[in-house]
């Protein structure tokens, strides 16, 4: 509660705390006045419990952000304010022994408000209130018992008031710290729970608080999104390492040398009731494919991805504890992103995931069908990987490989035979086709 006094009365009690002035002549006036001071707070403590409850009803009155306090804490609210007016009236007696005591009760005040989330604002106000209220009764009652001496006290009014500004300065400070503490710890606790449901290592326990923390439904639909080999932002800029669409929620994380964010993408979908028999013949596809189909393909295209910067995008899942599940899943598109960046939806490559899964199968596969190249020389080798991939990317057209390859058709399809002849495989045959495209994804996507 509010901090009231310091006098000059210090000066007569001992040398301050820092070094001394060069002596200054002190009037009788001033001396008059400490005594009227040291007077007055003496029957103020002795009326300290009717202070105290005058004290809490004006707070209670005129700061609405102390009201919930009292009405939740009313008995720790009143010793609060009597513990803090008794050491600030003591030390206008006894300034050397109370006003250390005084800068402890005003430190943990300050610390206690920022961790009740009470504004500083109201808290400097409620002390100012303090301060003018002591003062007042200070005044009024040298004026009731003395009223010759009240003019004396003017003399003291600035040191008064002074120390009012001090102890807001106390209070401010130890709020602050406390409000840095409490935003780290918090901060701390965020980034815990984060990692714990992108390890898929959070308790279904714990599911409510995390969502509650991180402002995310337990029920939701996600995705998450891995980014790799983005220049990162310096350090407490909290910059993303890519750009998304405006108006798009995420939550990032840092795991080592991947950047990962949390999408909510809306609720999880309610299953419709079953058409009556009769109802119809066309039978509609599911609602949430095809609005998390949407919801990706919409959230790819409107990222802004850094030139060398590759991205994937899991699948979506349902309810926050698949989080976890949903990071592997970004994991894996990103392993299907070429090195010179870009990014992958996950739904759209799967072949391609496959074979990053199992890199030790992809590999075996890749020996398997396209060891025989290796045999050639390197640039004719690269000649039939390069048309049998144009010829896949271009849907069998041998047409469209041309162009892209600029030679003529003729010329794709007898390196296409020629790639049959080494490898013992049929294109045209679709066993044969699928082996071959998983091949090629394994030699362009795993170490050789």
């Amino acid at each position: 509660m509010p901090q009231v006094v310091r006098s000059r009365i210090r000066a007569l009690h001992g040398p301050p705390p820092v070094a001394p002035l060069p002596h200054r002549f002190r009037s009788l006036a001033d001396r008059e006045a400490v005594a009227v001071l040291h007077r007055a707070a003496r029957g103020l403590l002795e009326a300290l419990p009717e202070l105290t409850d005058r004290l809490v009803e004006a707070l209670r009155e005129q700061e609405p952000a102390y009201r919930a306090a009292m009405e939740t804490e009313p008995a720790e609210i009143w010793q609060e304010v009597h513990h803090s007016l008794r050491h600030n009236v003591a030390s206008l007696i006894q300034p050397r022994e109370f006003r250390e005591a005084a800068h402890r009760t005003s430190r943990w005040i300050g610390e206690s408000r920022a961790e009740q989330g009470v504004p500083l604002d109201a808290v400097m106000h409620a002390f100012r209130m303090g301060g003018a209220m002591v003062w007042q009764d200070l005044v009024d009652d040298t004026a009731r018992r003395h009223p010759e001496d009240t003019r004396l006290l003017v003399h003291v009014a600035a040191d008064v008031w002074n120390f009012v500004d001090e102890h807001c300065g106390v209070v401010a400070e130890a709020y602050r710290q406390a409000e840095r503490r409490l935003s780290w710890r918090r901060e701390n606790q965020q980034r815990l729970m984060t990692a714990a449901l992108l390890d898929g290592t959070a308790r279904i326990a714990d599911l409510p608080d995390a969502a509650a923390m991180l402002g995310l439904p337990v029920q939701g639909r996600y995705a998450v999104l891995a980014v790799a080999g983005a220049r990162r932002a310096p350090h407490g800029t909290g910059r993303p390492p890519v750009a998304l669409a405006e108006g798009t929620p995420a939550l990032w994380h840092s795991a080592g040398e991947v950047e990962l964010a949390v999408l909510p993408l809306g609720a999880v979908p309610v299953a419709s009731e079953p058409a009556p028999p009769g109802a119809g013949d066309t039978e509609a596809a599911p609602a949430s494919a095809s609005v998390s189909d949407g919801d990706l393909a919409a959230l790819a295209e409107g990222l802004t991805v850094p030139p060398g910067t590759r991205v994937g995008i899991s699948s979506v899942v349902d309810g926050l504890a698949s989080v976890g599940d949903a990071r592997r899943l970004a994991e894996t598109a990103l392993r299907t992103c070429p090195a010179s960046g870009g990014t992958v939806l996950l739904d759209e490559h799967l072949p391609a995931a496959l074979v990053v899964s199992s890199p030790g199968l992809g590999t075996a596969l890749a020996d398997r069908v396209l060891g025989p190249l290796d045999r050639l020389d390197p640039a004719d080798r690269d000649v039939l990987i390069e048309t049998l991939t144009a010829w896949l990317d271009s849907d069998g057209s041998a047409q469209r490989a041309g162009a892209k390859l600029y030679c003529h058709r003729n010329t794709v399809l007898n390196r296409l035979r020629r790639f049959e002849q080494l490898t013992g495989r049929c294109l045209t045959r679709p066993s044969d086709a699928v082996e071959v495209s998983l091949a090629l994804a394994a030699r362009r996507l795993l170490p050789g």
